[in-house]
């Protein structure tokens, strides 16, 4: 008898997958204005995940959209189906069809999320971080990302010192993978938050001004890639 060969192939698996999203688009938005409209893409918790678009405005920008508030940014919200977590590979099929549909800056796209949406943000920048100007998870459980994939990614973490779901060692331990491979990361922690520590975050307008300075590269077509993570327990 033979040996037992071991091989290794990467492999292009095709899927199809529905998500539903919300969308704004900032005053004096023009599709065909030359250089395009800066875009966030914003990740919402475990507690808004299902089929119900109203769940996405609870917390974060899409509350203070929903309350009246106006950003110079074209924002997307996505829904996370229920029972599951953030795909990075379906978010950025997502990102796809945004630039495709409107007038998108590909130049300065960031990413933001609070709680799973953080954990969402880290995965979904481990996996084309080249694509991305900026980052800022917050309050997000850990997640093992090669940190040197960060190196050149401008990043902004945020957390509670006294959160009791997603403790804050969890933001800690990113930090380090990251700047342990040569990577510059700005950390936050709010002495006195709890859970909620993107309410203060995402009510400074330091955060927006942080994003609009950051832009990144725009290389030829992208090409598609298998990201390294592996998660601890989401909240």
């Amino acid at each position: 008898m033979k040996k037992e060969q071991h091989r290794t192939v990467a492999l292009r698996v095709r899927r199809t997958a529905k998500c539903g999203y919300l969308l704004y688009l900032p005053a004096g938005y023009d599709r065909r204005a030359a250089g395009g409209f800066p875009l966030i893409l914003f990740l919402h918790g475990a507690g808004e995940r299902g089929a119900n678009m109203k769940l996405v405005s609870i917390h974060g920008i899409p509350r203070r959209i929903e309350n009246g508030d106006e950003f110079p940014f074209v924002v997307v919200a996505p829904q996370c189906p229920a029972g599951q977590t953030w795909d990075p590979w379906v978010l950025e099929a997502l990102l796809d069809r945004v630039i495709a549909d409107h007038n998108i800056d590909e130049s300065r796209i960031y990413v933001t999320g609070l709680s799973m949406g953080g954990c969402g943000t880290w995965a979904l920048a481990n996996l084309c971080p080249e694509r991305l100007a900026a980052i800022a998870p917050i309050c997000a459980p850990y997640v093992w990302i090669p940190g040197d994939r960060f190196k050149s990614l401008p990043v902004w973490c945020f957390h509670g010192a006294m959160d009791g779901g997603v403790p804050v060692t969890d933001s800690v331990e990113m930090v380090r993978e990251i700047r342990r491979a040569g990577g510059a990361v700005r950390f936050t922690v709010y002495p006195d938050a709890d859970h909620d520590s993107w309410t203060e975050t995402y009510n400074n307008p330091a955060l927006y001004r942080w994003f609009l300075g950051h832009r990144r590269k725009v290389p030829g077509k992208h090409k598609h890639r298998t990201p390294n993570t592996q998660h601890r327990t989401s909240k």
